[in-house]
């Protein structure tokens, strides 16, 4: 294990998950006070995230078990929660934060991760040809990074969730900004793929 590799796992896992901690800050501001919010997020987050790295694994040791062509419909997944979520915001338009039924709007593992899955879908297939050409043991290293990195991002996701000015923005905007990113994540997937031949 060298100081090289670890620099760039870091530097790779940084550069292809940023857009991560605004999505995590998302999931925790719609948990915002109710029980088993972190762990949720935490857990969905680790779940979409191995499953990724599953995917990119087997993939660099030649299996494929996610075509190619089948990343970008990967998007429908946060199409589909960020339009339910709409639906919902929709619903409860006319009740403050404090009315809003906990159990509608808390952050759900299942959902955490699926998010997870599609948005780092595109991840695999820049993992993919890192993981190749490093090796077993460099492979190694990388996963491990990122797993560790992936709980520095959990935390940051958790702090921008909870300053004072950003939580009170989320509060008030975080069932109507959730909807907008996970429908922004979703069709950016599906066009950047070409799905659908878009």
């Amino acid at each position: 294990m060298t100081i090289g590799t670890i620099g760039q796992a870091a530097g790779l896992f940084a550069a292809t998950n940023v857009d991560d901690i605004l999505v995590l800050a998302l999931f925790f501001a719609q948990g915002a006070g109710r029980r088993g919010t972190t762990r949720a997020v935490a857990l969905g987050q680790y779940l979409g995230f191995i499953a990724i790295l599953a995917v990119a694994v087997a993939a660099a040791f030649g299996a494929t078990f996610l075509p190619e062509k089948a990343v970008p419909y990967l998007g429908l997944l946060p199409l589909a929660l960020g339009a339910r979520a709409a639906i919902q915001a929709w619903r409860l338009r006319d009740d403050t934060a404090e009315e809003r039924p906990a159990a509608e709007s808390g952050p759900k593992l299942l959902s955490v991760a699926a998010v997870t899955f599609a948005n780092g879908g595109d991840n695999i297939g820049v993992y993919v040809p890192v993981f190749a050409t490093a090796g077993v043991g460099g492979m190694t290293v990388y996963v491990l990074v990122f797993l560790l990195l992936l709980a520095v991002w959990i935390a940051a996701g958790r702090y921008f969730a909870t300053r004072p000015a950003i939580a009170k923005a989320l509060s008030r905007w975080g069932h109507v900004l959730l909807p907008i990113v996970l429908i922004g994540i979703g069709l950016l997937i599906l066009l950047e793929g070409g799905a659908f031949g878009l």
